[in-house]
Order: C-alpha cells, then sequence, then structure tokens
C-alpha cells in the first residue's frame, strides 16, 4: 500500500488548479471534493471543508484519524492530507465512476443487469463488514446511502464519506448528541434513542438494496404523505405480496424472481424497525454472497451436493435470522436460470 502522505498547500493548489470551480466533483455535508492531478499524473480526489467551526474541524479529524487506519479494497482509500491550513485537507484516490446513486438514478440509458446490482451490493456489505467486525475498535460508517458508494471503471464498490462516522462506543452511556445522516436512510432507533449502532448502518444498508430492487430513490418529497419513504412503501409491498410490483421492469422477469424474492427477504430484514431484529452485515454479507455464486453457476442444479451447500447453509448458520423462507431457492429456479440462458 502507499504510505500517509503530508500534502503541502501549494501542491494541492497546483494539483487542483488553485481550487478552481470546474474541478468539483461533488458537495457534501463535510466539504467540499475536487478532482485533483499530483506531479507524476496521479488522479486524487481533494477534500477541502469550507465553513470553519469546531464541529466541523472534530468531523474532519475523525474522518482522518479512521480513514488512515483502514485499508479494504471496497473502501475508498486516504492517501495523506494537508495540516497548513485552518482546515485539514483530506486527499484520497480518485474513483472515475462516480456513485451508485448516479448509476441508478441517472438518465445514461444504460441497462444496469441483476448481476452487477448484486455484485455492488455483496461489495458494499464487504466493506460494511470489514468496519463492523475487523477494524479495532469497530468502525460505525453513520450514513450509508447510493451517493457515499463510488465506482471504479470496473464498477468495483468503494463505500466513502467518513465523515458521520463513529468508532463505536465502548460505553453503553454514550449519546450523540446531534443525529447525523441522510432523509430515507436514516435508522428510526437511532433518531428516537440518538444511539448510532453497527444496527444503524444495517437500516441504511437495506433501504441501499430496496432501491437497487426497484430504481427508486430514497426519498420523495413530492410524493403524498405515506408515499415519501421507500422503505415503508416497500414494505407495505411485501406485506401485501405485491414485491413485483415495485421492482424495476429491467431486472423483473421469471428467470431473476427467485433471487430478487431472495433479496427483498434480506431488505426486509435490515429495515426491521427494532435493532435488534436486525441481521448483521457479517450475515448479509454472506448471502449476497451465496446468491452471487448460485447466479454465476446456473449448471449447479446438475450437482445437487454443492447446490445444497450454497443454498442449504444459511438456512443453518447459527442466527436468530434464518427468518421465513431465507435462501429457499428451489432448484426450480435454478432451472430456469439454466433454460433461460
Amino acid at each position: 500500500g502507499v504510505a500517509f502522505k503530508i500534502f503541502s498547500h501549494e501542491e494541492l493548489q497546483e494539483a487542483t488548479n488553485r481550487f478552481n470551480e470546474q474541478q468539483i466533483l461533488g458537495q457534501g455535508g463535510h466539504g467540499t471534493v475536487y478532482k485533483g492531478l499530483l506531479k507524476g499524473n496521479m488522479e486524487v480526489a481533494v477534500k477541502r471543508c469550507m465553513t470553519i467551526n469546531e464541529h466541523q474541524k472534530k468531523e474532519f479529524g475523525k474522518e482522518m484519524l479512521i480513514l488512515s487506519q483502514i485499508n479494504h479494497k471496497n473502501i475508498v482509500k486516504l492517501l495523506g492530507c494537508c495540516l497548513e491550513v485552518e482546515v485539514p485537507m483530506l486527499v484520497y484516490e480518485f474513483i472515475p465512476n462516480g456513485t451508485l446513486f448516479d448509476l441508478i438514478h441517472g438518465n445514461h440509458g444504460q441497462q444496469i443487469s441483476l448481476a452487477t446490482r448484486l455484485q455492488i451490493a455483496h461489495e458494499s456489505a464487504e466493506a460494511l463488514t470489514y468496519l463492523h467486525s475487523c477494524a479495532s475498535p469497530p468502525i460505525l460508517h453513520g450514513d450509508i446511502k447510493s451517493s457515499n458508494i463510488l465506482l471504479d471503471r470496473n464498477l468495483i464498490a468503494k463505500v466513502s464519506d467518513f465523515g458521520a462516522s463513529i468508532l463505536a462506543p465502548t460505553d453503553e452511556s454514550q449519546f450523540v448528541t446531534l443525529v447525523q445522516g441522510t432523509c430515507g436512510y436514516l435508522d428510526p432507533e437511532y433518531m428516537q434513542l440518538c444511539q448510532l449502532t453497527d444496527k444503524s448502518d444495517v437500516y441504511s444498508f437495506g433501504v441501499v438494496l430496496v432501491e437497487l430492487l426497484t430504481c427508486q430513490k430514497a426519498f420523495n418529497l413530492n410524493a403524498p404523505e405515506h408515499e415519501k419513504s421507500l422503505s415503508m412503501r416497500f414494505l407495505n409491498a411485501m406485506k401485501n405480496n405485491k414485491l413485483a410490483d415495485i421492482l424495476d421492469d429491467q431486472i423483473k422477469n421469471s428467470e431473476n424472481m427467485p433471487f430478487l424474492e431472495e433479496i427483498a427477504e434480506l431488505a426486509a430484514q435490515c429495515l426491521e424497525m427494532s435493532g435488534v431484529n436486525r441481521p448483521s452485515m457479517k450475515h448479509i454479507a454472506d448471502n449476497l454472497d451465496r446468491l452471487r455464486k448460485v447466479m454465476q453457476h446456473p449448471w449447479a442444479e446438475q450437482n445437487s451436493e454443492e447446490l445444497e451447500s450454497l443454498l442449504g447453509e444459511s438456512s443453518m448458520v447459527s442466527s436468530r435470522y434464518t427468518s421465513t423462507g431465507n435462501f429457499s431457492i428451489e432448484r426450480k429456479g435454478v432451472m430456469e436460470l439454466d433454460s433461460g440462458r
């Protein structure tokens, strides 16, 4: 890996053409991100905070501390920072293909296959599993949404924007004074109790899964009151056995249906009102991985033992989340896939 580097202000000014407006990649609650070109033609993204108050300084410092210690293929890499200025600037690897939000909601006319959606979901889940289970101390992202999942040239997912993240509190009594996050993705339990937990990220990830299934935005201000929230509409559709009505037409067909039902079931578990009833990110990542494998190998129908092991294990996982029909794709689903090729 590349060593963490301290950049001079001059270096970053030069790289971004003096923070030219044309270099702006995006603006978020935590600052403006510019595209930069370092000497040696290395493309980077430079995050610069605009207004300065103590709270934002802390946010930036926190993001720097958290990300400088992370090394995972599905998490955007922090290359270094600049400390000469009033507010530190952060320098990241440049991810060229925009965000998952752009891919899902942009008018680019390109078809996004279920396999690609499943891959992006699985990789994002792996990143969150790493943060929750492998980082020490564990890291809670705090603002998972489709616009914080970047995509590289090969559409590999990279989770970004750790401005709202916290190191998991060791003391249960630690409450968040300011609930951060994004409308449509916010865990209702977190809003009520002001305690950010790993299950808050799980809830937000569930919303991203529903976005991938439906191609609809997480929150629609113009919709009637009861239809504003995508998660509520989705849960209603599931409850009334009308999943097909809400799915994206691009991926809705008889071959995909068994997979779509499984992913929808997983999303519904993530969106449980009470955090303790939601699965862990590891459970979600494992199940998405298993689904991907079955999708890639429809021939497994001929080898029923292997198929059983791919599909059956999750129902034996010693977990309370072996909920209704989890991974109940019958061979029928695999045969349908087979004949559809």
